[in-house]
Order: structure tokens, then C-alpha cells, then sequence
């Protein structure tokens, strides 16, 4: 972006600024007091220094999360360096680059916003990002391997939700994001409601920001883990971070491979990962950073149980799982009261040769510049390249004429290349005694995307129980292609109007440019095709924090998204409709940290309305229901009432229902969208034994309630409770005297062994996806 001219910006944020000022009115006098401005935007962090220490209760905060320091964010990462804000029991000291561009806390923000740091991972077992979402407030989660790590939250799902990778988009969920380990993240964050200010179309229920660690400046560090449990699944891990002996050039690396067997015969995925980033601080007012990462997942997928009447399974139908009555929506056959059989419980009715493969590869660099004392630019260039494969069979649907259970075969691949640019201006100024800072963000992106996918889709009929599996059989191709230029400006604004009181506000303004293309298995083009289609979605946010006493934080927020109507942008065909949708929410809520920073809580309410929204019909239809409206509360709190005693707990209530929802065959009016539970808590204690090998034990349950598996809300995956317990000992460094910190960790996952429905796939209805049973689990970490 080396053409971007400074003065015109400088112009520009001064006069906004002077006008923000004027418009306002307000005297000298109360001017003033807007005294306590954000940290200044740190190009090159100070020397590495021994941290002081924290408060009592903090080092071992309810969520052990590691709060990471609260400088200006960008579309570059920050500097870390060895002296971090100390943490606080829900981590809202951590600075969330998904939820702003400005460098704000999580307690600053004027949302709802969560982030779940590495060591809290380490301590809760989380190994992929859909355990990590698991864990938040009011979210779940399922890996249907049509479309894994797929996400809801607030009444939303999948591609309503952008998924991001160090804050960039690579496209719609349910098109590109796969099962990512966490071993080579340093934080996921959560960022709830429309969000489309900071990441763009598709935030029309949130976002999330998986974030790999970075460089820090300091003595070098390196950390191993590994584990293993009854599944035959194991992890391993090395890291690697901190200075050189090149004066300013600090680095990180990181390398992981992992198996993860499922409980399912014959079903695993398998990821391998490696990361690395070199910072280069040139002089006080420049540096420049590169990164580079890599990730593969191959998978031997498990497409759940198929819904079997009741009046079949006899003595083997379940109860607790699912119910209701059901005609499938493939063979058409009546079910009538269904179940999930037992006997399928273990079963996989995918193809002996199956798989689904992808390979990603990131290439990122930029800089950061202090252009004046008050001005500082910051940019980066990124390019991304991926390959997936889906070769499966996808659909088991039970025939109640045959008693057989009907299959049918899915094949698709990804080729798709991404390159782009971002670029941030920050002002930071006083105007007329206010303190306030400026964020201008011009972004732009270049998206190509082919499609091979299948022209038949072999089928076949086997036995509910020992089915024979067979092989895919033959294929047939077509290809589909999506070009897709992006380009946006946003403006983001904070004035402290008063010590306690401040405005936050931004504006996007957005073009999306789409060329799409079909052909059949011949090489002819489709009867439509191609077409394009242009978007200039506007959406942003206002909202105030108002510190009402020195650790209690109110704050609201008027924020507004953007979708693509029809399923996704990379998918559109031209006789779907071709708008967008839009979001809005309302949102109120407090943050409060006190008892010398031992206890914390927040609870937030909203109110979120989406227009003009398509939703899946079973199959690859699509009906029309004119609006989403979601509605709900979520209270989050942790607290360490004595030194060796944590307590957490967070719950979130959401009433979630479609209006306007009329189509020929009947009306969805009323409705709660898929994937939905009403009713979602998480609670956690553990108890630390300070003998000379301390030894600390916990306990986490879940409670998820009644979801639907489509729009129709016939089948109920019925509400289930789950918990782990886990001990873990910490070895002295005297016993391993090269090692700074060695723990042993024995787990239990879902101690109960509950049965339950995790997801359901809208457009594969006849089948479900089930939790896994009980399993132990035991590791090892390692620092020096």
C-alpha cells in the first residue's frame, strides 16, 4: 500500500475530529477530566523486564488465561513483550484484535466479548477450537465434516458467523474452515452479535478469531506437550519463542501433529501444523514482521446415526437422545416416532476408501511505522493458498419400506488462492482537552476459487446393523469457479468524553464484487452462467463504557451486520437471490472486576434482528423466511474465594425464532433455527493442594439444552449434561533441573459416559451426530 498519501488522511481525522468536538459542545471544564487515554501504539516494546507481582489471587486466576498487553491493535500483530497487564478471573484485561482496531480490553469494549488464552486451553483440555467454543458463554459447537468447526451462538450458526485467522477472513464457514488443533494458537476470541465493522460480510451473528502465537522480546522460552488416551489418540507439540542474538530480532516457532480417533469404527483426523514469525525492530519508530504457517487435516469422517423408528429398534431404541416424528426427507418413507438405535451407536456407514483432506498455507508480512509521535501507520500484505477434499459417503437415511438404510455419495474439491492487503492509520490526538484516537483502515482482497465437484452421486441401500460399506464407486465431474474482489474502508473512533465516560464508534463501508461460472460434466456451461453480481454493504457501531466506579464498567452498543441471503457468496447461482441480508442489535450489559482482581463478573442482554433470511430446507434447498429475530441474556462470572479454591460459571439464554417464514408447502413461523439450544451453562471448580509437588483437582460440567435439527422443529435433540474431571501435579524444577516447569495431567472426559446429539446437519436431516463416550486421557507439558 506504499501509494497510500498521509496528508489527505491527516486532513480528513482532523477535521472529523474537530467536527465530533464542535457537534458535541461540551464546556472546558468537562473536557478536563477526560484525563486517562488509551496506551500509546508501541512500534518498538521496552526492554523485557521481570513482571511485577500480581495481586493476590491473581497468578492463579480462575481462568489461568494470560492476558496479553493492551497496546493499539492492527492488521499487523503487536509486540509482546515480557511484562503483561496481569490477568484478571475472565481475561477482560486481554486486548480482543477481532472486537476493535483501537487496542481495546475486553473490559473497554462496548460488547460482549471473550478471550480464551493458551494456558486456559492447556488447563481445560481443549485440544481443537470447537472444544474451546464449548466452553464459552452461550456457545456450541459441532464437527459435521461437511462443514467442521461449525459454531452458534446468540441464535446464529455457521456461515452467520465469520470465522478468522489472525483477524482475516478466508470466506464463508461452511466452505473453508476445518478442524484446527490448538496447540499453535495463543488465544481464540469471541466476539458476540453483528459484527461486521471489523471483519466484513458474513458477521451477521459474530465472529471468531483463532490467534497463533507470536513473537515476544525477552530470554528465549520453549514448551513440549504431549498426550494420549483410551482412544488411541495422541498430541504432541514443541515451541520456541523470544530474542536473538540479533539486536531487535525476536522469533517464534511452533510445530504440533496430532491424531484424534473417534469413537465410530474406523474413524480419525489427523493434523499436522507449523508456524513461525520473525520480528525485526529496525529503529524506536520502525519494525517489520514476517509469518508463515502451515496446516493439514485428513480425516476418516464420521457422518452420524441415522433417525430409526422406534416401532423397528424395539428393545435397542434409546431414549434422551432424540424425539419426535419424522418423514425422511430423502427416501420420503414415513419413520413416524423416532430414535437413534444402539446398535448404531459405533457404527460408521461411510465408504471403506472415504476421506477429506485439506492443506492450507499462509504467507504474511508487513510493518509497522511511527510517523510522528501522535501517528502511526501500520500495514501488511498476506497471501493464502488451500486444497480440500471431500470423497464420501454423506447421506444415511433409513428407509421404513425396506427397513434398509439408503445411502448416497458426495464428492467436492477446493482450489483456492487468496491474496490481500490491510492497512491502518492511528491518530491519536487531543481535541479541545478530549483524549481520542482514530482508526482508518483501508482493506482489499482478491479471491479465487474452483469448485470441481460431482455430477452423479452413486447411491446405494445396506443394513442398519454390520452394514457393508463398499467403495465410492464411479465418479463424475463438473466445476464450479467464484472470482471475488473486496475492497473496504472503515473508520473507528474512541473520545474519552469524560475520566470514566467514553464513545466508540466506526463506519464500514464495503464493496463485494462476484464472478461466478458453471459447467456440466460435459464442459458446457450451465444455463444462467456466468454472472455477476456487486454488494456495498454499510453497517458499523456506536456505543459508550461508562466506569461508573473504579472497576465497574457499564456499557451499550447499536451495532449492525451483513450476509450474503442465499447460503454463501461462493455458492450463489443465478436464480437465487442475489441480496444481502441485514442485522442489527441492541445490547446492554455490565463488566465488573473487584476484591482486589480475585472475583469477576459480566452479563450483557440483546436484542438481534436479521432481514430477509434463506434458510436450508433439507437437501441443498432453500426457503425464504422474512426475518430472524434472537433475543437472550448471558451472565458470566469466576471467583477465587480462598487461595487454593476457583470457582467459575458462565450461562446464556436465548429465545431465537423466525417471522415471516410462509412457503407453499406451509409456514416455519414461530420456529427456532437449527442448532439452537434455548438454554446453555458451563460451571467449573478445582481445589489446589500447595503440598511440595502441588497437586490441583477440578471438575467442569455442561449443560446444553433442547435444539432442533431443522427449521421444521419435528426431531428435538433432546438437552444433556456432561462432565470432566481432571488432577494434575506440578513436578518441582529440583527434580528436573533443566526444566522450569513440568505438570502431569490425568482426565476424564464426559465422567458419566452420556449418550447425547451434539448436531445436526439442516441439510442432511435423517441423520445425527452424536457425543463421544467416556474416555481418559493422560499428559505432559514441559517449559524452559
Amino acid at each position: 500500500m506504499s501509494s497510500i498519501r498521509i496528508a489527505r488522511p491527516c486532513r480528513v481525522l482532523l477535521v472529523s475530529a474537530a467536527f465530533t468536538s464542535f457537534a458535541l459542545g461540551l464546556p472546558a471544564a468537562l473536557a478536563q477530566q477526560a484525563r486517562e487515554s488509551l496506551p500509546p501504539v508501541e512500534v518498538s516494546p521496552a526492554q523485557a523486564r521481570k513482571p511485577a507481582k500480581p495481586a493476590a489471587g491473581v497468578a492463579q486466576s480462575a481462568r489461568r488465561a494470560v492476558a496479553r498487553r493492551p497496546a493499539a491493535t492492527s492488521a499487523a500483530p503487536k509486540p509482546v513483550t515480557a511484562d503483561s497487564t496481569p490477568q484478571t478471573p475472565l481475561n477482560s484485561n486481554a486486548v480482543a484484535e477481532s472486537a476493535s482496531r483501537l487496542g481495546l480490553t475486553v473490559r473497554q469494549t462496548p460488547a460482549t466479548v471473550e478471550v480464551v488464552a493458551a494456558e486456559t486451553m492447556r488447563e481445560q483440555g481443549y485440544r481443537t477450537v470447537s472444544e474451546v467454543a464449548q466452553g464459552a458463554v452461550g456457545v456450541t459447537s459441532g464437527d459435521n465434516p461437511a462443514e467442521p468447526s461449525a459454531f452458534s451462538m446468540r441464535g446464529f450458526t455457521n456461515s452467520q458467523i465469520n470465522t478468522l485467522y489472525n483477524g482475516i477472513k478466508i470466506g464463508p464457514q461452511n466452505m473453508t474452515s476445518r478442524i484446527v488443533d490448538t496447540a499453535n494458537l495463543e488465544a481464540v476470541e469471541l466476539l458476540k452479535g453483528p459484527a461486521s465493522l471489523i471483519s466484513g460480510e458474513g458477521a451477521a451473528g459474530g465472529a471468531i478469531n483463532f490467534v497463533t502465537k507470536q513473537p515476544h522480546t525477552g530470554a528465549v522460552s520453549n514448551e513440549a506437550d504431549f498426550s494420549w488416551d483410551s482412544l488411541n489418540s495422541f498430541r504432541a507439540h514443541y515451541g520456541s519463542g523470544g530474542s536473538t542474538n540479533v539486536q531487535g530480532l525476536d522469533y517464534r516457532f511452533d510445530i504440533s501433529r496430532s491424531t484424534l480417533n473417534g469413537f465410530a469404527d474406523d474413524t480419525n483426523v489427523k493434523t499436522f501444523g507449523t508456524s513461525g514469525q520473525l520480528n525485526y525492530r529496525i529503529s524506536d519508530s520502525l519494525r517489520i514482521w514476517g509469518a508463515v504457517e502451515y496446516r493439514e487435516d485428513r480425516s476418516k469422517a464420521y457422518w452420524g446415526a441415522p433417525l430409526v423408528p422406534v416401532a423397528f429398534s424395539g428393545s435397542h431404541a434409546t431414549t434422551g437422545i432424540v424425539s419426535g416424528n419424522y418423514v425422511s426427507n430423502y427416501n420420503s418413507t414415513n419413520l413416524g416416532a423416532v430414535t437413534i438405535d444402539d446398535r448404531t451407536f459405533n457404527t460408521n456407514y461411510n465408504v471403506l476408501d472415504n476421506r477429506n483432506v485439506a492443506q492450507e498455507v499462509w504467507l504474511r508480512g508487513g510493518f509497522e511505522l511511527k510517523l510522528a509521535p501522535d501517528l502511526t501507520l501500520k500495514s501488511q500484505a498476506y497471501g493464502y493458498g488451500a486444497e480440500r477434499t471431500w470423497f464420501n459417503n454423506e447421506i444415511e437415511a433409513f428407509n421404513s419400506t425396506t427397513n434398509l438404510v439408503d445411502r448416497e455419495r458426495f464428492y467436492v474439491a477446493h482450489s483456492q488462492r487468496l491474496v490481500g492487503t490491510i492497512t491502518d492509520l492511528i491518530w491519536d490526538t487531543n481535541i479541545a482537552g478530549f483524549d481520542n484516537r482514530l482508526v482508518t483502515t483501508l482493506s482489499s482482497s482478491y479471491l479465487d476459487f474452483v469448485r470441481p465437484g460431482a455430477a452423479n452421486f452413486p447411491g446405494d441401500s445396506v443394513s442398519l446393523v454390520n452394514p457393508n460399506r463398499g467403495f465410492y464407486g464411479l465418479l463424475t465431474t463438473q466445476q464450479q469457479t467464484a472470482r471475488i474482489d473486496n475492497e473496504a474502508l472503515s473508520f473507528e473512533d474512541r473520545v474519552k468524553l469524560t475520566r470514566s465516560f467514553a464513545l466508540i464508534g466506526g463506519l464500514r463501508v464495503e464493496h463485494i464484487g462476484l464472478d461466478r461460472n458453471s459447467t456440466n460434466s460435459a464442459g458446457l456451461v450451465k444455463a444462467g452462467f456466468p454472472f455477476t453480481k456487486d454488494w456495498a454493504p454499510v453497517t458499523g457501531r456506536i456505543g459508550y463504557t461508562w466506569e461508573a466506579v473504579p472497576g465497574l464498567t457499564f456499557f451499550s452498543q447499536y451495532a449492525t451486520g451483513a450476509d450474503v441471503a442465499a447460503n454463501n457468496v461462493f455458492l450463489l447461482g443465478p436464480t437465487q437471490p442475489l441480496d444481502l441480508t441485514t442485522a442489527r442489535t441492541y445490547e446492554t450489559g455490565v463488566k465488573h472486576l473487584f476484591w482486589d482482581n480475585r472475583a469477576e463478573w459480566s452479563f450483557s442482554a440483546y436484542d438481534i434482528l436479521r432481514k430477509n433470511v434463506y434458510a436450508a430446507a433439507g437437501g441443498q434447498a432453500l426457503n425464504i423466511a422474512g426475518r430472524q429475530e434472537s433475543r437472550g441474556v448471558e451472565l458470566a462470572a469466576s471467583v477465587r474465594l480462598i487461595e487454593p479454591l476457583r470457582l467459575w460459571g458462565n450461562i446464556a439464554y436465548v429465545d431465537a425464532r423466525y417471522a415471516d417464514y410462509n412457503f407453499a408447502g406451509g409456514s416455519f413461523s414461530g420456529n427456532t433455527p437449527p442448532n439452537v439450544p434455548r438454554i446453555v451453562a458451563n460451571a467449573g471448580a478445582s481445589y489446589r493442594f500447595f503440598t511440595p509437588w502441588p497437586v490441583e483437582l477440578g471438575i467442569t460440567g455442561r449443560h446444553v439444552g433442547d435444539r432442533y435439527n431443522t427449521d421444521a422443529n419435528v426431531v428435538t435433540m433432546k438437552a444433556y449434561t456432561v462432565a470432566d474431571v481432571y488432577a494434575f501435579v506440578d513436578i518441582p524444577k529440583t527434580v528436573f533441573n533443566a526444566v522450569d516447569q513440568a505438570r502431569l495431567t490425568f482426565r476424564v472426559r464426559n465422567i458419566a459416559d452420556k449418550r447425547y446429539a451434539i448436531w445436526g446437519d439442516p441439510f442432511y436431516p435423517d441423520q445425527i451426530l452424536l457425543g463421544a463416550p467416556r474416555t481418559y486421557e493422560i499428559s505432559a507439558a514441559f517449559k524452559w
